[in-house]
């Protein structure tokens, strides 16, 4: 009996899985100093130029491997369908872009450091009640995950005082929504 070939299916997702596993065990190997340099969002001088940096790389830093194994649970399970009907190239941007808006935030309206994918995490959930779609039309399914998901993060930002950036959870949604909603208006030609 012959075993099949694995298959390298979703190259971003899976970039983004093993390279945000490197992160942390640099984090581990340097008491976090590697995170807190390189890989959490936080407001320094306007004249650092890292702190613009790491209005992207934060996600690829995670505070602990349970909070990785949480973002990332979520990430492969959801990411690779993305890729497929996204293309790699337009997952990334809509990644980066995720990213940014969230690191932005953090730096313009908290002071607190900002880890982790769960941004992305939220991007996907949303992007995929679009995938099986027709043009032109919004899923019920989208209007359902948005009510769920994002209507928990406000709840959860109003009644809970803890370390999750309900902030982030919720621009990662409505990056979602925006990206899931002009793709349906505007199909990816070619993924």
């Amino acid at each position: 009996m012959k075993l099949p070939k694995i298959e390298m299916n979703a190259p971003v997702i899976v970039s983004f899985t093993v390279l945000s596993f490197i992160v942390m065990m640099f984090s581990y190997a340097t008491g976090g100093a590697s995170t807190t340099s390189l890989f959490a969002c936080y407001r320094t001088s306007t004249t650092d130029p890292m702190m613009y940096v790491r209005t992207l790389t934060y996600v690829f830093g995670h505070t602990d491997i349970n909070h990785y194994f949480s973002n990332f649970s979520m990430i492969a399970l959801l990411g690779p369908m993305l890729e497929e009907k996204y293309g790699s190239k337009r997952l990334v941007m809509m990644m980066a872009v995720t990213a940014v808006v969230g690191g932005a935030a953090n730096l313009l309206l908290t002071t607190n450091a900002l880890v982790g994918a769960s941004g992305i995490v939220f991007l996907f959930i949303v992007l995929c009640s679009c995938t099986s779609v027709s043009s032109g039309k919004i899923p019920l399914t989208l209007i359902i995950v948005v009510v769920i998901y994002i209507g928990q993060e406000i709840v959860n930002g109003v009644a809970k005082t803890d370390n999750v950036s309900q902030l982030t959870h919720i621009l990662g949604g409505l990056c979602g929504i925006g990206f899931g909603v002009y793709y349906l208006w505007n199909p990816p030609k070619n993924a």
